[in-house]
């Protein structure tokens, strides 16, 4: 017989196996399919080679004994893709390795950006890193840096030995060369202690690689096994993803390369001597050969085949309509997109490690088939917990718990009958439809026990399930698609796994999808799509060249040079030359950005920059016309086709079928039986089910239907018909009639209403992401350099109040609404349609300076809503913009005495009257006013100013109409309605946890007081009414407004408190205006937390706000104090001058510096991480040094700075920075400096934080100076800051022989849910997104 091609893509749950004969779609074409469970050790130990070995048999005819090896004769090739990579990265089950890196940064992959993963966990959980030990290595390499005269540095380089120009182009200055005898040293200690897998990561080494391969030549000659070279691995500047990438390589690549033994070992010496081949799938949708197969590019190896599978049996290059992939498998549900071609990311995140490789983007959107489901606060939860699986869900017979699959089953969407019976000890038995029954029926009787009105039938609460859980796709696929600019409903949509058939229809309808195409594999997609995929062979340098006529010549030369050594490597691995493409791309971004975009040649072009434009302008609405391009990274794909195939989409048949007149109605007849199953119509009795492979081509089945292949279940639901084609079938999709919604409060709507407030909110976010030009607002968000995420979009109800908000950035949680409420008190009823409203004033509801606790001013945009003449909802949006005028660039003065010299204060202004822009009023208020004040200015960038608002007035618009579309389906009262349902619902989760801390308590008042570092008080007393659920937060007895900036407007107070009650209830409630229902709010005028209308403000939103969230968690007992602070360092130069007035062009810099959180009492505190109000990302180190003339000496934990206890505090950080340039102007502005972070019952105090400028003085003396907590100076050359930052407060008295509590050693075995997942786009933007 001919030899087969076996693919293999082994999932979490399944594992599906197809081995074929011939070309796919050509007549000779035979292929064997198998799916079987990835697990099953009863019966077999590893489930790509037994399903290996069941093809075979089916091939052959013969039997084939589990216990021999299996035959290879008859096998041209096997490709795989595997989750072995991830699965050892999720279950930190990788190799013991050990990391060499820069001295000075031993601590800096467990600082990471030092970010939070889950905003709202007071016991902060991070993954831990996957390097054991750390090794430091004292050398150092820097940039010599841009803003150093041009003329000197060609003199400094001239004949020096320690400047040479590094692969990037740029100059690199060689300060210390590493010590190659203490090195040996430590790496003779390493290998006795067993380490045999090593990572090296030093800085500048993706441009400087020769130490690195100085200390890898080293350790290979003293017999490591496996040596990752940072340089190697992703040549791209940021230390910190290129070595989390590094480390997974070590980490990874030995446990894949033991996996491949093993599976070798259990064949003949077929594979061993390469008579048949063995590739596997990458992350990026290109195979390779075993032999080059790593474990950081094997992160998402499963799915990107069904990614390639979906793009060639889907897309049609003729009628070019763009397709999302809906891949829903038994324990994820992935989500990605083609347009003809692949969409990489070169950044993503998995279960807490940051991989910079190329990857395809497929964010992961939910649990699959093994979503749990749950009953919460009155409300449908789906996932994001899954069963995985084992035990899988409850009908799989393992005692598992209720999922998504166990609802398809009870409403008759899945048939034990035509589903595999591959369950129980012999694998031989089918589905259990009766446990999931009884579950069913148990959860019925405590949902009906707990909701008002008449009681539901299972059948209704089931199929609530499937619609929450239906949304809850839904939602981040709208989010993708916008995020990119796209029209959702302007998709087709591609399903397949083994559960999409079941959710096609009811995905496609809420999206407004109209064509659903599933490939007949549709259930083996990514196994299938293993077969169509090509091999491919990357090679990557870094560059710094800029984009112009006098660089083409060199980077043509580059190109050649990478270009010829893909092809000789695909040469070498057997492929002609006229089988293999080459494409070309730079990683190209406007200078002065951090925003790279990978651009594709355009065919047989060098017309980069108008490529780049289009992408640019497509991805973000607008260019820069007249910046400098620069060259990041030049990028070459080599592309080898290795199986050739005819067209695999139905395009050309459908239409052929059209022309013929050979379309019509199935007959009737050829069903295969009838079965009972539950639609949004009610249940009916006698849904007819025909097999896929006996319908006739041409038949159209018309809904409601069941369609049976033989490893998937296609529900084609009432108003829906499916087309069959000889290879596809597809689904048009109909409007269904649904039950009427009333405005009673129902649990199911409930959280489907839920959803859709909050992604009104997301794509209101990502029309103004999309539209404005700040960086803030935009680059910084969108990208991995990024520092923050700027912005906030909001829905209110008429009265103002709160009812979704995205991002959920804690400050902005009470100040939109408070800004909303002062606004429509103002007017009254002086709002008319096409009026919109510009703020910003902290007496107003605005937090002025850094809402989310940064440099950056808020200006609040509201936009009222109406519906037949009447205001029903607003909408507003929160930008920060760079510069709103004031004493200082960036209006962020850190001795600010009063509110005019941090900027513009405007109260309230239409921006927009009657449908008008008011330019002319923009001018007045963000300029002319400003300017009036002494030593004060107008805003230094109007222009990113208007443009900005003007993105902000284009958000609310969003909003506006989706409001209006959602009030169109479900009438206004129903909108109406469930607006206040859910806050409803917020508020009783706030209820129900005053009502335990009371019981807890016994009636007694909550106390705390804490002090600012200028002696101020906060005093709280939280006086808790049991029997209602309600309380009154009395800051009676805080000291007075001060002379300074740490006053916060009574807004960031609010905001602080409902911060505080979402982190105590400690479930994901809808944070809206019901969480302060049952709270009262009394602070005293002309105090701290409620200064007079021209008090400066800017620390208070920075540093008060945190000291806020401090108290109140004192007061319910329920964390030691965290740093406290966010530790805002500010340098620069330019500015106005003191004595002319003159304004000087220079540059500026800004960054907030993590510390140590505080502990509990079921939680040790966690070390590097921002705390409550704040979630910075701070800049990578290679981009702070090749931006600005410094170095960073030092990134570390400052080891013993957390309080100790039963839980340790978590330690701050030491952040050790040397200016290279004179005169520069440096600000801190911090606390904690005098009184220490808090323990609590008996846990010790945390330390208080330090500031020291090492000054350089004339004399050739070094002094150290304290700074104190706020202070300004002019640094010189060769001075340093050194910023220590706070520990956190321990918890309980600390025992001579500690025992780790349970939830320590659960926290060590089991990661959190929410940092499992592969991101994607989706992922990061929703990571950047919470860590603003």
């Amino acid at each position: 017989m001919t030899k087969l091609t076996i693919c293999i893509d082994r999932g979490g749950t399944f594992t599906d196996c197809i081995g074929f004969t011939g070309k796919p779609g050509e007549e000779n074409y035979k292929e064997y399919v198998v799916k079987l469970l990835s697990e099953d050790p009863a019966n077999y130990k590893d489930a790509p080679r037994e399903g290996i070995r069941r093809i075979l048999e089916r091939a052959l005819g013969t039997t084939i004994p589990r216990t021999d090896r299996v035959p290879t004769d008859n096998i041209e090739s096997i490709r795989m893709g595997t989750t072995v990579a991830t699965n050892a990265l999720l279950e930190r089950k990788g190799e013991r390795c050990a990391l060499l890196i820069t001295k000075g940064f031993k601590d800096l992959l467990k600082i990471g950006n030092q970010s939070r993963p889950k905003i709202f966990d007071l016991a902060i959980e991070k993954p831990d890193v996957l390097q054991e030990r750390v090794v430091e290595v004292d050398e150092r390499v820097t940039l010599l840096h841009s803003t150093s005269n041009t003329d000197k540095l060609e003199q400094d380089v001239e004949g020096s030995e320690d400047i040479v120009r590094g692969l990037s182009g740029e100059y690199v200055h060689i300060m210390k060369k590493p010590n190659l005898e203490q090195i040996k040293k430590d790496l003779t200690q390493l290998y006795e202690d067993g380490y045999r897998s090593i990572a090296i990561c030093l800085m500048h080494s993706y441009t400087y690689p020769d130490h690195e391969k100085q200390l890898g030549e080293l350790a290979s000659n003293m017999g490591f096994t496996h040596i990752s070279l940072s340089n190697e691995i992703m040549p791209m500047i940021k230390i910190v993803p290129r070595g989390t990438s590094t480390t997974a390589d070590s980490y990874l690549t030995p446990c894949i390369q033991n996996y491949i033994k093993g599976f070798v070992d259990g064949f003949d010496d077929g594979l061993k001597n390469g008579a048949t081949s063995l590739q596997f799938m990458q992350s990026d949708g290109g195979l390779v050969p075993v032999d080059n197969f790593s474990g950081f590019r094997a992160i998402l190896s499963g799915p990107a085949g069904g990614v390639v599978g979906y793009a060639l049996t889907t897309y049609s290059d003729q009628q070019k309509h763009p397709v999302i992939g809906f891949d829903m498998g038994g324990t994820s549900t992935d989500v990605s997109r083609f347009d003809g071609h692949y969409e990489h990311v070169f950044e993503t995140t998995t279960a807490g490690v940051t991989i910079q490789a190329p990857q395809l983007d497929i964010n992961t959107v939910a649990a699959g088939g093994g979503s749990m489901l749950f009953y919460k606060n009155g409300m449908f939860v789906v996932g994001p917990e899954s069963a995985g699986a084992h035990p899988g869900p409850a009908c799989y017979r393992k005692g598992g718990p209720l999922t998504v699959s166990d609802a398809n089953l009870y409403l008759g969407r899945l048939l034990p009958d035509y589903f595999p019976k591959i369950f129980g000890p012999n694998e031989d038995e089918p589905l259990d439809s009766a446990i999931t029954v009884k579950k069913f029926e148990e959860l019925a009787k405590i949902i009906n026990a707990s909701t008002k009105g008449p009681p539901k039938t299972v059948d209704e609460i089931v199929y609530g399930y499937i619609k929450v859980a239906n949304e809850t796709m839904c939602r981040p696929i709208r989010a993708l698609t916008e995020a990119k600019g796209h029209d959702t409903s302007n998709h087709t949509l591609a399903v397949f796994g083994g559960a999409g058939g079941q959710h096609a229809c009811g995905i496609a309808r809420n999206l407004g999808i109209r064509q659903i195409v599933m490939y007949r594999h549709s259930s083996i997609l990514s196994a299938f799509g293993l077969a169509l995929a090509d091999v491919v062979h990357e090679v990557q340098e870094p560059s710094s060249e800029t984009l112009s006529k006098t660089s083409l010549s060199k980077l043509k030369e580059r190109v050649s040079v990478l270009r010829e050594s893909c092809q000789q490597e695909l040469i070498r691995q057997g492929f002609s030359d006229s089988q293999i493409t080459n494409e070309v791309y730079l990683n190209l971004r406007y200078e002065g950005t951090d925003c790279a975009l990978m651009t594709l040649q355009p065919v047989d072009e060098w017309d980069f920059e108008g490529e780049f434009v289009k992408l640019y302008k497509q991805e973000f609405g607008f260019f820069l016309p007249d910046r400098t391009i620069i060259v990041d990274d030049i990028r070459i794909r080599g592309i080898a086709k290795a199986i050739e195939h005819n067209e695999l989409t139905m395009i050309k048949e459908t239409q052929e079928l059209k022309q013929a007149n050979k379309i019509k109605d199935i007959d009737p007849t050829i069903k295969n039986g009838v079965c009972s199953a539950y639609f949004e119509t009610g249940r009916d009795d006698s849904v007819p089910i025909y097999y896929l492979n006996e319908i006739p081509v041409g038949s159209t089945v018309k809904g409601p239907a069941m369609i049976i292949d033989a490893t998937a279940t296609i529900v084609v639901e009432p108003a829906c018909s499916a087309l069959v084609t000889s290879q596809h079938v597809t689904i048009t999709v109909g409007d269904e009639d649904h039950k009427k919604v009333t405005t009673e409060m129902e649990p199911i709507q409930l959280s489907i209403f839920s959803h859709r407030f909050m992604s009104i909110a997301e794509q209101m976010g990502r029309t103004l992401q999309k539209t404005a030009i700040s960086t803030n607002i935009k680059e910084r968000l969108v990208f991995n350099i990024a520092l923050f995420s700027d912005f906030s979009c909001a829905l209110f109800g008429a009265d103002g109040g709160l009812v979704a908000n995205a991002p959920h950035i804690p400050v902005h949680l009470g100040a939109l609404s408070h800004a909303v409420r002062w606004q429509t008190s103002y007017y009254g009823d002086d709002l008319r349609e096409g009026d919109v409203i510009m703020t910003n004033h902290p007496a107003c509801g605005g937090s002025h300076l850094p809402g989310q606790l940064r440099l950056h001013l808020d200006i609040t945009i509201i936009t009222p809503v109406f519906q037949d003449g009447k205001i029903v909802f607003f909408v507003a949006s929160r930008g920060h913009h760079a510069d709103i005028g004031g004493i200082s660039p960036g209006s962020m003065p850190p001795h600010s005495k009063e509110l005019y010299q941090e900027g513009a204060a405007v109260r309230s202004f239409k921006i927009v009257q009657n449908g008008q822009f008011d330019n002319d009023g923009v001018v007045k208020h963000l300029c002319e006013i400003p300017s009036q004040y002494p030593g004060c200015s107008g805003t230094r960038c109007l222009r990113d100013n208007v443009s900005d608002l003007k993105a902000q007035i284009a958000a609310n618009q969003k909003g506006i109409n989706l409001i209006h579309a959602l009030i169109k389906e479900y009438t206004l009262e129903v909108v109406q309605a469930y607006m206040y349902h859910i806050r409803n619902n917020a508020e009783s989760a706030v209820r129900n946890l005053l009502k335990e801390v009371a019981e807890t308590h016994r009636g007694q008042d909550l106390v705390a007081v804490d002090y600012m570092d200028d002696g101020s008080p906060i005093k709280l007393r939280v006086s808790i009414n049991e029997q209602e659920g309600t309380a009154l937060f009395d800051f009676e007895g805080t000291g007075p407004e001060v002379y300074g900036n740490t006053n916060a407007p009574e807004s960031v107070c609010h905001s602080a408190i409902i911060y505080c009650l979402r982190s105590l209830v400690g479930m994901d409630i809808p944070l809206n205006a019901g969480c302060l229902e049952p709270v009262e709010i009394r602070i005293p005028k002309r105090s701290l937390l409620s200064p007079s209308e021209k008090s400066a403000v800017v620390g208070g939103n920075v540093l008060t706000s945190q000291r806020i969230c401090d108290v109140v968690l004192k007061a319910f007992n329920a964390a030691a104090a965290s740093q406290g602070c966010c530790n805002n360092l500010t340098f620069g130069i330019g500015g106005k001058d003191e004595e002319t007035g003159e304004e000087k062009s220079g540059w500026g810099y800004y960054e907030t510096i993590a510390g140590g959180s505080g502990a509990g009492k079921d939680w040790e505190g966690q070390s590097g991480v921002h705390t409550h109000m704040t979630n910075t990302r701070i800049t990578d180190p290679e981009i702070l040094e090749r931006r600005y003339p410094v170095i960073l000496r030092e990134f570390s934990i400052r080891a013993g700075s957390g309080g100790q206890g039963a839980n340790n505090g978590g330690d701050g950080v030491v952040r050790d920075i040397e200016f290279l340039e004179p005169n520069i102007h440096v600000s801190i502005l911090s606390e904690r400096r005098v009184f220490h972070p808090y323990g609590l019952q008996g846990g010790e105090d945390g330390e208080c934080g330090r500031n020291l400028w090492i000054r350089k003085r004339e004399d050739g003396e070094v002094q150290v100076l304290n700074l104190g907590g706020k202070n300004t100076a002019v640094f010189g050359k060769g001075d340093r800051i050194v910023i220590l930052t706070p520990g956190g407060g321990g918890w309980g008295k600390r025992q001579v022989e500690e025992q780790e509590s349970t939830v320590k050693a659960l926290a060590k075995k089991l990661l959190p849910t929410s940092i499992l997942k592969a991101g994607g786009s989706l992922g990061e933007y929703k990571a950047m997104s919470e860590s603003a």
